[in-house]
Parts: C-alpha cells; sequence; structure tokens
C-alpha cells in the first residue's frame, strides 16, 4: 500500500559518489567496485540508463520497508540488476525516542552503534554482495548519509582503511545536505506524516547542519572498539568470514 499523498518528482542524486581513490590494505580502493548515493529509488530514466551503462550490477537498499513502500524502486527496476533490499533499520518508528528521533551528531552516533550491533546481519549480507556481484554495487537509503554511512565503514574496515579515511569519506557528505534535504523532504516529509510526527518540527529541532559530521563516525568506531575489542565483531559475529574479507580485498586494490 502507497501512503505518499505527494507526486513524487524524479531526481537525480546529490550525494552519489564511487568509494574509488580512499587508502586501504594493499593499496588504494579502485573506482567500479562500491558506490554510496542518497535515494535510487526516484532517480530519472537516464540517470539509471547511465548507471548499467557504467558497470552498476547490484542496488543494495538499506531503507526500512516503510520508505519502499512510499516509492518502490523507481526506474532502476526497469533494468536486469540484482536488488538486495536489507533494512538497516525494520521499523523507524520503534527506533525512535517517544519525543522523536534525535537529530544530533552524538544521537546519530549512537543510532549507528545500534545499527551495526542489531544489524550486522543485513551489514554481513551486504558486504557478500560486493564482494561477489560481477560489476559494480551500488547501496543507499534516503539520504545516503546515515545507514548508507555506516555500511561504507564496515565495507571500508574491512578492507583496512585507516579510521582518519573513513571518518574524511563520510564526512564529505556535510557540503551536500542542503541539496539532500531539499530534494528528500517530499517523501521524507510524506514518511513522517504517516508515522505522526511533524516533518517541518523536526527540521526545527535538528542541529546536524551545525558543527562537524565527523563527531558521530569516530563515535562509532571508538566505542565499538572499546565494546567488542575489534570494530567488526559485531559483523564476525554474524557471519563475516575470512573469505569474504579477502574476496573484497582481492576485488577492491587498484592495479
Amino acid at each position: 500500500m502507497t501512503i505518499i499523498d505527494t507526486e513524487l518528482v524524479l531526481s537525480a542524486p546529490v550525494n552519489l559518489r564511487d568509494l574509488g581513490g580512499i587508502p586501504i590494505a594493499g593499496g588504494v580502493l579502485r573506482d567500479g567496485l562500491a558506490i554510496r548515493t542518497d535515494d535510487l529509488a526516484y532517480v530519472p530514466a537516464e540517470v539509471a540508463d547511465q548507471l548499467v551503462a557504467d558497470g552498476l550490477t547490484a542496488i543494495i537498499d538499506l531503507r526500512s520497508p516503510l520508505e519502499v513502500s512510499l516509492t518502490g524502486r523507481g526506474p532502476l527496476g526497469e533494468h536486469p540488476i540484482a536488488y538486495h533490499h536489507l533494512p538497516l533499520i525494520a521499523d523507524v518508528a520503534r527506533s525512535m525516542e517517544d519525543d522523536g528521533p534525535a537529530l544530533g551528531h552524538e544521537g546519530m552516533g549512537l543510532m549507528y552503534l545500534r545499527m551495526v550491533e542489531v544489524a550486522a546481519p543485513q551489514l554481513v549480507t551486504a558486504l557478500n554482495v560486493i564482494a561477489y556481484t560481477p560489476g559494480a554495487a551500488a547501496f543507499h537509503c534516503a539520504a545516503g548519509r546515515d545507514r548508507t554511512g555506516v555500511l561504507a565503514a564496515m565495507l571500508l574496515l574491512a578492507l583496512g582503511a585507516a579510521d582518519d579515511d573513513i571518518v574524511a569519506d563520510y564526512a564529505r557528505t556535510g557540503e551536500n545536505m542542503v541539496a539532500i534535504m531539499r530534494r528528500t523532504a517530499p517523501v521524507m516529509g510524506a514518511m513522517w506524516k504517516a508515522l505522526g510526527f511533524d516533518a517541518s518540527a523536526l527540521e526545527k529541532s535538528s542541529s546536524l547542519l551545525e558543527g562537524s559530521m565527523e563527531v558521530s563516525m569516530r563515535m562509532l568506531l571508538d566505542t565499538l572498539r572499546e565494546r567488542h575489542g575489534d570494530a567488526l565483531a559485531p559483523l564476525h559475529a554474524a557471519g563475516l568470514s575470512a573469505d569474504t574479507i579477502a574476496r573484497l580485498r582481492q576485488r577492491a586494490v587498484a592495479a
């Protein structure tokens, strides 16, 4: 059932980037392996066509079932590429505090930690998709910031990237936040309304455009190590194997 009450306007992503160029164990991450992006469900047909022409073979959709119900798969659903729905937050409403989501950098860091610890099986599946898809895999949530940032961090950890490089990649989204909020406003507004929240009030209470985004990701990495020793320990416990990590590193290192 579709609950969106506004016309869905197709638009190009504003937070899409290939992770190529980031230093990893054994060299530099090559282009064409992993693409992180904001919502791909409502891109124009020409953008979908270009992504596929450039080598996209798999999509990892990290959104909740409610979010997917708002938009479906869009033009990319018309292409013969693999689609994996792996929600890192299964129930958006249940993940919130009674007074609404914690829209600040420290609050997001705590949310990321819960994602890794609770949704580790989905993250492991996503890493296996990236390891074994024959072309490029693109992963996205709504903004391409939070859930997407968590998967990007886990991938880069598995590839042996340094914390500073993981944080730097995450923080690059900061310069795109105004455009992201503008692009996602109709869909996110409909979702907040369906959940009983006032989207304009949430935006006013948010401090995500203030200060440094780095706080959230450093908090995640540091707290994972404090709790588990190894930041990837929750994923290892959920089935992340040495073979998958070896496969990722083999595919990732630029020649």
